[in-house]
């Protein structure tokens, strides 16, 4: 059995974060000793270290409930569990082409600037005025 900051070390979650997953039903809740204090077994911790992982991978708290739901279901097939992570990939695919698009477009930025003072700083110029940055590159 852990004790709450036990968990917190075991896991390198801090304990409000454990607390909050407990809060919106992510955690189930633990165990209580004679002075009330939280006793976590080893299920919690398991659980603990899939919702981290889940959001370092960037899943959703929404994502999570329902792999943790999912996940409960073990004899269930993992069509619906495929799924997710298809439309969690797609989602990491877009923001990936728009990073692209945005590191090219500060890329024309720096390119456009010539030096100088900072009152004609190309980089300056795009960033005061965003419909020029569009204009130019419509």
């Amino acid at each position: 059995m852990y004790s709450i900051g036990e968990l917190s070390r075991a896991t390198g979650c801090k304990v409000e974060t454990i607390r909050y997953y407990e809060k919106i039903g992510l955690m189930p809740e633990p165990a209580r000793s004679v002075g009330n204090q939280r006793r976590y077994a080893e299920h919690h911790r398991e659980r603990l270290h899939f919702i981290r992982h889940s959001r370092e991978l960037g899943f959703t708290i929404g994502d999570i409930r329902e792999l943790l739901e999912l996940s409960d279901q073990s004899q269930r097939e993992c069509s619906a569990v495929d799924a997710l992570a298809r439309r969690h990939r797609d989602a990491v695919q877009e923001r990936i082409r728009s990073l692209g698009a945005l590191r090219d477009e500060l890329d024309r930025m720096i390119a456009g600037c010539q030096g100088g003072d900072v009152a004609h700083c190309r980089v300056i110029q795009v960033l005061g005025d965003h419909g020029l940055c569009r204009q130019e590159h419509a």
